[in-house]
């Protein structure tokens, strides 16, 4: 009996042993990946469900989350070693090519395909038309940003002049445009969820119009990375292009209250309803790509909208600053 004791005690210490062991090399196995985000919003669904269901962790990435609040502080990360991947509107890396910087940011994999922004009023307004707006006051963005140009391409379609018909404020950070509109700026803002719902939830802001609705098909936030990275580091971009095209396949075959409940934990001061109801508004008005693939149609309509806000001085090149190469090869691996 003495030896029995003994023999299960030594194979429970070589099991033991075994597991730390593998449990060490699976570790290992993670590679760190730092993504610097544009800001953080439920606009971006299907790479929070891909974080939290674990479709990174699956491809061996560890991802390292950071709020950059605005493109151009996520490229500036980029381009100082900050960040290893950005997210942010593609305008961004556009700026940076035509500055002639050598090694430049290449987007490799699409997210949104709309602007996931709403136009909030002080008054909720079932019969809103744009029209309203001639003769107030919106809380635009920053100017440069696909936001704000978003807003102004709408207002533009809809025979309403920014500066004559219309006053856009430009000089209120991102971050601060709920606040300044709570706190008497403005007639409307255009606010990203769940910060649109949170003010309606406070009864301090109501959701009248969906900027994304009017403006028609966008690139609006994707993936982005300095060549040298992506030429260094194929094989992790690639899995991390897998783990977004999963995510995104994931978010295109649940139900709202389904995707709440994935990204609740990325999102723990907003109630589920919220959640529910803010992922029902962007699946209505299909904000979300459905794979990472990033057009050359698309690239051609966002540098119209740059050109016709006055922020394009010559267009950039598809095949320079967009490679599909890995959404490709991501849409083959992932069925």
């Amino acid at each position: 009996m003495k030896k029995f004791f003994l023999w299960l005690g030594l194979l429970l210490v070589i099991v033991s042993l075994f597991s730390y062991i593998t449990g060490c090399r699976v570790k290992s196995k993670m590679t760190k990946v730092r993504l610097n985000e544009v800001t953080h919003s439920v606009f971006y669904a299907p790479m929070y469900v891909a974080i939290n269901q674990g479709f990174f962790d699956d491809e061996g990435i560890e991802l390292e989350l950071t709020s950059g609040q605005g493109a151009d502080k996520v490229m500036t990360a980029l381009l100082s070693g900050q960040a290893d991947i950005g997210f942010m509107g593609p305008e961004a890396t556009i700026y940076v090519y035509n500055q002639g910087q050598d090694d430049y940011a290449v987007n490799f994999a699409q997210l949104t395909k709309r602007d996931g922004s709403f136009l909030v009023a002080r008054e909720p307004d079932p019969d809103f038309e744009w029209d309203k707006v001639r003769g107030s006051t919106i809380i635009g963005g920053r100017k440069g940003g696909v936001p704000l140009m978003t807003l102004e391409y709408v207002l533009k379609g809809k025979n309403i002049v920014p500066g004559e018909d219309v006053e856009v404020l430009t000089n209120i950070q991102f971050a601060l445009m709920a606040g300044a509109f709570t706190g008497g700026e403005g007639d409307y803002v255009t606010l990203f969820e769940p910060v649109a719902a949170s003010l309606e939830k406070e009864g301090t802001g109501f959701v009248v119009a969906s900027v994304g609705a009017e403006s028609g098909e966008i690139p609006y936030t994707v993936f982005s990375a300095r060549k040298s990275y992506i030429e260094k580091n194929e094989e992790i971009i690639q899995k991390f292009t897998n783990a977004v095209y999963h995510g995104q396949s994931w978010v295109e075959s649940h139900s709202p209250e389904e995707i709440a409940g994935a990204i609740k934990s990325s999102f723990p001061d907003v109630d589920e309803e919220i959640l529910a109801s803010v992922a029902k508004r962007y699946k209505d008005v299909d904000a979300w790509a459905k794979n990472p693939v990033f057009t050359e149609e698309a690239f051609v309509r966002l540098q119209d909208v740059m050109e016709l806000a006055g922020e394009l001085d010559k267009r950039a090149p598809y095949e320079k600053l967009v490679s599909n190469y890995f959404a490709e090869r991501a849409l083959d691996t992932i069925k």
